[in-house]
């Protein structure tokens, strides 16, 4: 199942400005078992029922060449029989229907750095949970190894091979991240698909699945200490995985020009252009990403940021234009400036309107007005984030995955309170500048309908077009 939990969560992820004045977001506690899996708790005593998650710091961008898919396949595969602490073994697909048999569900999704397995359930059966998920840490089955390939291949045919956005989405990745693992795409390669085996997919678990590459978070109506000390008496008997190696991945080279990525299908009935940057993750340099992520609310915070407003409402060209960015990914992050043209409008044009508003934005900067009201809307976001059961554990997943502190996730709101116009201006001017030439270009896609056949031609030849952001490395494949 290819879905993408990720930007949903990353609207919550924008939990900055409000309140300086709080010391923490979610007063989560957090403690490390002797066999070094990391425990975060988050109460929450709304209702009688707990999320209860356990992240592993390894996803697609983690596979050995050629063996593309295998952190998904291997995501499908703990469900195909697994052992329990101080239980009976589960055979195939057991594991849901116990759940289901408590009233709660269950899913697990993995990305380019993560995969992670998650049930919501009545908090009376939080060890029953606990159990069953520390017994398939390394007590996996792996049992209808060929049954499954099919599932996976069916799935990467509807997701993918049959959506003309997929298969855009796939080949702006791709030339984004030219020798790295980002360019390729989570759910992996067909043609690698159907020769994954046993023998290496277990390899994979092997290597990367121990409690000393794990997160469990569990958020709800608990207390922390009641969590801690189950959590030692159950996960606390897996043994440490020494095995785990350290995340080493490929980097891309410099490039000297810049690519677009062009598609023309009948299924399209509206034209986009959309163009890619690699900027850093919050991991790589925190005021680049913390200045990104206002940014990212003046410029595409719905319909009264700055793209929306002029080329939207002012200009009339375009129905929808906007900027994406995500924060936590270990390695380069990806920011998308984006726009749909109405039909009589010239992808030409679009591309120099939103090149236009990038200068004005590195000329002028950003006012005080602007900046205060950006902050104050993501201030209320994370007020409402603070009521859901599901969205801290997923926020505080995503962060520490990808190379965050809890106190990084818990002070995000004064950290946020403290970008300030000029970051945001020099953060603009070092990686969106048009006119200026970058070790790794930018990539520009345009995506349009069968009948537009016109050539497409650049306003700036040698200028490469873009891609469209729900399908980046934070699009996870369920």
């Amino acid at each position: 199942m290819f879905t993408r939990l990720l930007p949903l969560f990353m609207m919550v992820l924008a939990f900055p400005a409000f309140a300086a004045a709080q010391e923490k977001v979610y007063n989560a506690s957090e403690t490390t078992l002797d066999n070094g899996m990391q425990v975060v708790v988050i109460p929450n005593h709304r209702a009688p029922v707990v999320t209860h998650m356990v992240w592993y710091k390894v996803g697609g961008a983690d596979e050995a060449q050629g063996h593309s898919g295998s952190a998904h396949f291997l995501e499908h595969l703990l469900f195909k029989g697994s052992d329990v602490i101080g239980g009976e073994p589960l055979a195939p697909g057991e594991f849901s229907k116990v759940i289901r048999r408590m009233g709660g569900n269950d899913n697990a999704f993995t990305g380019q750095d993560y995969t992670a397995f998650f049930q919501s359930i009545p908090s009376e059966n939080l060890e029953t949970a606990m159990r069953m998920e520390a017994g398939r840490m390394r007590g996996a089955k792996m049992e209808e190894l060929e049954s499954e390939r099919l599932v996976i291949l069916e799935e990467r045919r509807q997701r993918t091979d049959n959506d003309p956005r997929g298969r855009f989405g796939e080949q702006m990745a791709a030339m984004a991240y030219i020798n790295h693992p980002y360019g390729t795409p989570i759910i992996g390669w067909y043609h690698e698909m159907e020769q994954l085996d046993l023998a290496a997919t277990k390899g994979f678990y092997d290597l990367w699945y121990g409690p000393n590459n794990a997160i469990l978070i569990v958020s709800g109506d608990v207390e922390p200490d009641e969590v801690f000390t189950l959590a030692r008496d159950i996960y606390g008997q897996v043994p440490r995985n020494d095995n785990v190696p350290e995340r080493v991945r490929t980097t891309s080279p410099v490039m000297n020009s810049k690519t677009l990525v062009t598609l023309e299908h009948p299924v399209i009935r509206e034209a986009v252009f959309q163009r890619l940057y690699r900027v850093p993750s919050f991991r790589q340099d925190k005021e680049v990403s913390l200045a990104m992520q206002v940014l990212e609310e003046i410029m595409g915070g719905g319909p009264t940021s700055r793209l929306y407003k002029s080329l939207v409402v002012d200009q009339k060209i375009a129905s929808s234009a906007g900027l994406s960015y995500s924060a936590n990914t270990y390695d380069d992050s990806g920011l998308w400036v984006y726009a749909n043209p109405l039909p009589d409008t010239d992808i030409v044009n679009i591309e120099a309107a939103l090149d236009a508003e990038l200068r004005a934005l590195i000329a002028d900067g950003v006012s005080d007005e602007e900046l205060s009201d950006a902050k104050t809307r993501m201030q209320d976001a994370a007020i409402y984030a603070r009521d859901s059961l599901a969205g801290p554990a997923m926020v505080i997943g995503y962060s520490l995955a990808t190379g965050s502190t809890l106190d990084d996730v818990e002070t995000w709101p004064a950290q946020i309170d403290g970008v300030t116009a000029a970051q945001i201006q020099e953060a603009a001017k070092a990686y969106l500048n048009p006119d200026a030439p970058r070790d790794i270009p930018p990539v520009s896609g345009v995506l349009l309908p069968k009948a537009d056949l016109a050539p497409i031609v650049s306003s700036e030849p040698d200028v490469a077009p873009e891609h469209d952001d729900a399908q980046n490395s934070e699009g996870e494949t369920e």
